[in-house]
């Protein structure tokens, strides 16, 4: 349920504000299965190390896989929207990129709980002695506060929000993309206006009308990461340069006579590992910026789609299991103390090998299936 949890909630906020938000969480539930098995096992033995150490690396990993569901889970993905866009022509809505990114996680997530369960089983019982010993009160519903107004109302935008994000492409798959209807509504709701009119709404819905206090003040807006954005439009600026330039299409080139990569599935296996490698050590953001449009340049020097390719570079860039400066995420879960360097590398190993391959199978399988390769 943690991970589920956590990759839900990255489909939709940033990896490194879903773990800040997870990780007290995690640390309180170690703490409360810790009490309970000392209080069942009359032992003052310390908690299942190996299973905290699951629970949290769970909790980094989900942030990280949850990304890739939607468009807005992860930089990497409107990093390569927007450069297949611009540098390709080619166009993907909302909608379009999660009938094969929601397949995709659900793959991911079973990837992580399979292997941090194999890799962490030692003191399961201790856990399930622990969790047997948790009684919830019969007026356990009773004691949740009430949800306030302010919470309301995002819920609300949040919902109207994803909405026009995904009808569009909805309306598109079913009536067809020369219908009246879906020309209509794609040219009227934008996903760049979708995400205007929900922020807009958050400044003019009202939690207290008299007072003038609105769900969202510009005193908290101006508190917003704004780097992250500005980080987004200078990886845009500088992919389309290497582009340009054409060091896209030499370093593609480079890697074709290195590696003898002769069809566009190939091409595409090649980018997801090598973008994994590179996301190790760099940021995801950093790594789609520099893959994608050689990715791009490659298959269309080549005569490829180049969708596969950049796909598999955006996905192979949320990848980053191995090491604490890989992501934010990680960082965070390995400052409890309770996650060695040497686990996460084990785990983070096996999980980034196995999930380029998903993320290649994936692909290979649903693209044709929805006419896009």
């Amino acid at each position: 349920m943690l991970g589920l949890v956590t990759a839900g909630l990255s489909m939709w906020i940033s990896n490194t504000a879903t773990t800040a938000m997870m990780f007290p969480l995690t640390l309180g539930l170690i703490s409360m299965l810790q009490a309970k098995n000392q209080e069942s096992s009359s032992s003052s033995s310390q908690p299942s190390t190996p299973f905290a150490t699951a629970l949290l690396l769970m909790a980094a990993y989900a942030s990280s896989v949850g990304g890739i569901g939607t468009p807005v889970g992860t930089p990497p993905n409107l990093i390569a929207i927007a450069m297949l866009n611009k540098l390709a022509r080619v166009k993907l809505n909302f909608f379009q990129w999660m009938l094969f990114a929601i397949p995709l996680l659900i793959c991911m997530y079973l990837l992580l709980f399979a292997f941090l369960f194999l890799l962490h089983k030692k003191g399961l019982k201790e856990i399930q002695r622990g969790l047997a010993s948790i009684k919830t009160p019969e007026s356990a519903s009773n004691s949740f506060r009430p949800w306030t107004k302010g919470e309301k109302n995002t819920l609300l935008v949040f919902l109207i929000t994803v909405i026009l994000w995904v009808t569009p492409g909805l309306i598109l798959m079913v009536s067809g993309e020369n219908s009246s209807l879906s020309q209509m509504v794609t040219g009227r709701i934008p996903e760049a206006a979708a995400a205007l009119i929900g922020a807009l709404l958050l400044f003019l819905i009202p939690i207290d009308w008299k007072k003038g206090k609105m769900t969202l003040s510009w005193k908290e807006a101006v508190d917003i990461d704004w780097g992250t954005l500005l980080l987004f439009g200078g990886g845009l600026s500088l992919g389309d340069l290497m582009f340009k330039t054409g060091l896209a299409e030499a370093v593609g080139q480079s890697l074709i006579k290195i590696t003898g990569t002769n069809s566009v599935w190939l091409l595409t296996l090649m980018g997801i590992y090598v973008t994994i490698l590179l996301t190790e050590t760099t940021s995801n953001t950093a790594s789609a910026t520099m893959m994608v449009p050689v990715m791009i340049s490659l298959a269309t020097a080549s005569g490829f789609n180049p969708l596969p390719p950049a796909l598999g570079s955006a996905f192979g860039a949320s990848l980053a299991f191995m090491l604490p400066v890989s992501t934010p995420p990680n960082a965070i879960v390995y400052g409890s103390g309770l996650v060695p360097i040497t686990k996460m590398v084990r785990a983070g190993i096996l999980i980034s090998l196995s999930g380029g391959l998903i993320i290649w199978l994936i692909l290979r399988l649903l693209l044709p299936v929805y006419g896009l390769a």
